[in-house]
């Protein structure tokens, strides 16, 4: 069984997280540039087995897609050409910011590591993961 990894998807960078390989528990890993985002991940899947790629999915109040939505299929699409073997599902990621915002307050960060956006994108990407975890949709 392989790792699910999930992108917090940025224009300038992403955050990334991934399960440990019984699929139980997410983590952060790291916050990555946009423009290296490719070559991340295809250096990580060639040394772990990571059979899904979970991509935060921008909507706004609605359930619409937003307006980053044109900047995050192109990307994706281009993922998915790469790296042809994983599986790429979309999950809503909305209100992750706050959320991300929110653990690092209940966590105790000061001020100015609040301010680290690189870490919100990772506890974001954590977020996602961890709500498909306990999702129906994974379930199924």
């Amino acid at each position: 069984m392989g790792r699910l990894l999930a992108i917090d998807f940025g224009r300038r960078r992403c955050g990334i997280a991934v399960t440990d390989p019984l699929r139980i528990i997410a983590s952060g890993l790291c916050t990555v540039p946009t423009a290296e985002l490719a070559d991340f991940l295809t250096r990580y899947v060639k040394s772990e087995q990571v059979d899904e790629i979970i991509v935060g999915q921008p909507l706004d109040m609605h359930g619409r897609p937003s307006e980053s939505t044109r900047y995050l299929e192109p990307a994706i699409g281009r993922l998915r050409k790469l790296l042809p073997d994983i599986t790429f599902r979309s999950y809503d990621e909305r209100f992750t910011s706050v959320l991300a915002h929110r653990a690092m307050l209940d966590g105790g960060l000061g001020k100015m590591a609040r301010r680290d956006k690189a870490l919100v994108d990772e506890i974001s990407a954590t977020i996602i993961l961890n709500d498909y975890l306990q999702s129906k949709q994974y379930q199924q």
